[in-house]
């Protein structure tokens, strides 16, 4: 499968069944996710794996970041959890924007690279992501913030994925504004 018919084909996967890729399957996928731009090479990002009792822990957090008196029972929607964190570094060329958007680009690569091999992958976010309960259940420093959690799992048989609209080309390209002539 080429690189392009692998983006037309991704999808989100809302459900997913509890099989789920080992944490060997992933180190390929991170490594290759990893070659995406990054200005200076900072890598500002690193992930965290969240695996059984860890999944308890952050609906914990998230019921004491929503001041809910149960636990969410979010993270319980897919066996594995792949948080993603931008972890700023320090930079006098690149700022935290282009940081963050380094990080971002890792999560959607790995997104693409876990569809391909055949895992079903959505990309949930919420307010609390930037709770600093959730942030000291990570376990985050000072310096990072989390971007949201990559969930993944086996992609249900007969079940069809997300519905994804074209994207109009055309619509979101332009050329830069010419200024008048004098």
């Amino acid at each position: 499968m080429s690189a392009i018919d692998a983006v037309l084909a991704r999808t989100s996967w809302s459900k997913v069944t509890e099989d789920a890729p080992t944490h060997d399957e992933l180190l390929p996928l991170i490594a290759a996710a990893g070659r995406i731009a990054d200005h200076s090479s900072l890598r500002p990002w690193r992930l965290i794996e969240l695996r059984g009792d860890d999944r308890l822990v952050l609906g914990k957090a998230i019921a004491k970041a929503q001041k809910d008196k149960k636990p969410s029972t979010k993270p319980l929607r897919a066996t594995l959890l792949i948080a993603v964190v931008a972890s700023y570094r320090k930079s006098d060329k690149v700022p935290h924007w282009e940081q963050e958007a380094v990080a971002s680009g890792v999560a959607h690569m790995l997104s693409l690279l876990l569809d391909e091999a055949g895992w079903g992958v959505i990309w949930r976010t919420g307010g609390y992501t930037r709770s600093k309960h959730v942030a000291k259940a990570h376990g985050l420093k000072k310096d990072e913030e989390l971007l949201g959690w990559l969930y993944v799992g086996g992609k249900p048989a007969g079940k069809l994925p997300g519905r994804r609209k074209p994207v109009d080309a055309e619509a979101m390209i332009s050329r830069m504004p010419q200024k008048p002539r004098r």
